[in-house]
């Protein structure tokens, strides 16, 4: 199904049909302010599956980062930070960043060999809507492979077209960006370091 939401102004009752998708085990594809992404309930297990085998990874050994509406449940899954981090993250979340932190044992325990968490706060209305709404972290993971960058990511029609057969729901929320986001490694926090280079500026780190 694809479905159109406006990120200026989304509509409730198709932010509620999405949500309902997800707590029914569903996958979905979704914008944010970098590429569309995969996502589901990080509690689903079989959803969980169904991501790795679309990406073509083994699920125990998946790098998935997970969808926060804001910061006030990341204790739940991020060990606890120094107020230099915190302050870090107050200043670049909403934004296009993916920051590793310490992980908790509130992590599914299919990740159990995990010892870390991405986050991501994106600066999109429409996966912040269903993130508050939903409550659960949903996981995130790109839909382009690794670097290699064709049409199909941005446009979510294509995007669509591809998918279809795949996932439950691709939303569209208009065309995407082919950068994703910069990521950050936090879980030393005397010393941060930049993993990937993306979309969100590095100056804001230091």
């Amino acid at each position: 199904m694809l479905e159109r939401i406006y990120n200026e102004n989304p509509n409730e009752k198709k932010i509620d049909k999405v949500v309902t998708c997800l707590q029914n085990g569903g996958v979905i594809i979704y914008p944010t302010d970098t590429v569309y992404a995969l996502g589901c309930d990080i509690n689903n297990k079989l959803a969980l599956e169904r991501i790795a085998r679309i990406k073509g990874v083994k699920l125990k050994n998946a790098n998935f980062s997970i969808i926060c509406f804001d910061l006030s449940n990341l204790s739940k899954y991020a060990k606890q930070i120094s107020s230099r981090t915190f302050k870090l993250l107050k200043r670049i979340f909403p934004g296009p960043f993916t920051i590793i932190l310490k992980g908790t044992n509130k992590i599914p325990k299919i990740f159990s060999n995990k010892k870390t968490v991405g986050i991501r706060i994106p600066d999109n209305n429409i996966i912040r809507e269903i993130s508050k709404k939903f409550r659960n972290p949903i996981i995130s993971t790109s839909i382009i492979d690794d670097d290699f960058i064709i049409e199909y990511p941005t446009d979510p029609e294509l995007i669509f077209e591809k998918y279809k057969d795949l996932v439950d729901i691709v939303i569209d929320g208009g065309y995407g960006m082919n950068v994703e986001s910069t990521v950050v490694d936090c879980t030393n926090e005397d010393s941060y370091k930049i993993i990937r280079k993306g979309k969100g500026n590095i100056d804001l780190i230091y």
